[in-house]
């Protein structure tokens, strides 16, 4: 009898484990494998080795970058190990995934100082003392040339061109290097090293995923699970969050824009961002999808929630509910924020005896890039002085100490004279 509650509770624990891993994941292969991989590692009192790999190719990461982050924050949270594998080898190659040409290698130093800020980015999401950091060097370093050829061996080229990207380079005649073949197959290299039971990647990195998976089997290991994990949309809603797209939300930036840059995302995906970008609970989404549907919560307190979940995670809660407060006064009663820049037209070099060109300051102050940028924020109504639209573009103004400059949306400035 006693064995049987042990069972029926295990079973429970699976069901429940298996209902949050699944919620925001894209893919889970196979899925049946991982249930039971869970239940042994709930018998046996054993975490499941979960992996991912980060290349750390550009100096700091956006909210997309962070969704797998989250999905093994949750993997943490079940009790089970977290292993973030640093590609400073993988990344002196390149990631080709979705990539139309080579990529350019990075130097050993941009690596390393990429990795250190991407640590200090992650544990934003991870519990530090719960993560193991690697760096693959430690066994792609030491292979020797014979190991490589073995490795090789295992995958032939007609499988590495059944990559979309590998294959429409192909069918264009782009140029695919040989060592772009070698990426997989060292990502894949990660998992045997690791004896990993689980590993994670956006949906671009499926088949790379599968390779580590492919490759266990040959070197007579337990086969990892695939889950993939959705890429986010940016701002606009429809393409992927990018940096040169200009849709995204920079884990870096301040609580300020990143509030506002949230409130701007359309009502459609808010759901999707408590999914993928957020620590919110399960059930506790599914009530708030709940109460969207039914219209007891209102799309715009949903949106200031997710907002302040968001800040909260990168800023804290002290800073996420002043960017909520602030963006109540700036966009619901009006009001500029109680704390802005200050700019000090005598240290910009204006002359305090005449009227100042609007354009220029804009652009000394910094808060336009250039004065064809300044001119169009202008022609669009987008610059205001104490809330008093300007419309000249060849504007002058007689400033006094606390007038208030508003560009755009978000930004403010105080003038000091």
């Amino acid at each position: 009898m006693k064995g049987m509650l042990i069972l029926i509770s295990v079973e429970k624990e699976v069901q429940r484990q298996m209902e949050i891993l699944k919620t925001g994941a894209a893919e889970i292969i196979p899925e049946e494998e991982l249930k039971e991989k869970i239940r042994q590692s709930l018998i046996s009192n054993k975490p499941l080795i979960v992996k991912l790999g980060l290349d750390p190719t550009a100096p700091d990461i956006h909210l997309g970058h962070t969704v797998p982050l989250q999905k093994m924050r949750q993997f943490q949270d079940l009790g089970h190990q977290a292993v973030i594998i640093i590609g400073d080898f993988t990344g002196r190659i390149g990631d080709p995934s979705g990539r139309s040409e080579t990529r350019k290698p990075l130097t050993e130093e941009e690596i390393l100082r990429n990795a250190e800020t991407y640590k200090q980015q992650i544990f934003k999401i991870l519990d530090p003392e719960k993560t193991r950091i690697e760096f693959n060097a430690t066994w792609l370093a030491k292979l020797t040339f014979e190991d490589v050829l073995k490795l090789a061996s295992k995958v032939t080229v007609a499988r590495m061109l059944e990559r979309d990207d590998f294959a429409k380079r192909y069918a264009e005649e782009r140029p695919i290097s040989i060592h772009e073949f070698f990426y997989p197959l060292m990502q894949g290299y990660d998992s045997i090293a690791l004896d990993s039971d689980v590993e994670l990647g956006g949906t671009d990195q499926k088949f790379n995923l599968l390779m580590g998976r492919n490759l266990q089997k040959d070197f007579g290991q337990a086969l990892q699970v695939a889950l993939t994990t959705p890429i986010l949309e940016g701002l606009d809603g429809v393409q992927k969050m990018s940096k040169s797209l200009g849709n995204y939300i920079g884990v870096y930036e301040s609580p300020r824009e990143m509030f506002g840059k949230t409130m701007s995302i359309p009502d459609e995906l808010m759901i999707r961002y408590f999914e993928l970008v957020t620590k919110v609970e399960v059930a506790e989404i599914r009530k708030l999808e709940k109460g969207l549907a039914d219209g007891t919560v209102h799309p715009r307190d949903l949106k200031m929630r997710l907002g302040w979940e968001i800040v909260r995670i990168y800023h804290g809660e002290k800073e996420a509910n002043q960017a909520k407060e602030e963006f109540i006064k700036m966009f619901q009663k009006k009001e500029a924020p109680d704390e802005m820049p200050e700019v000090s037209l005598t240290k910009l070099g204006f002359d305090l005896q005449t009227e100042v060109e609007l354009v220029a300051l804009l652009v000394a102050a910094k808060l336009t890039s250039s004065r064809g940028e300044a001119r169009r924020l202008i022609d669009q109504g987008g610059v205001r002085i104490n809330d008093k639209k300007i419309e000249d573009v060849q504007a002058v103004i007689n400033f006094s100490s606390g007038d208030i400059i508003k560009v755009g949306k978000r930004k403010f400035a105080r003038v000091r004279v």
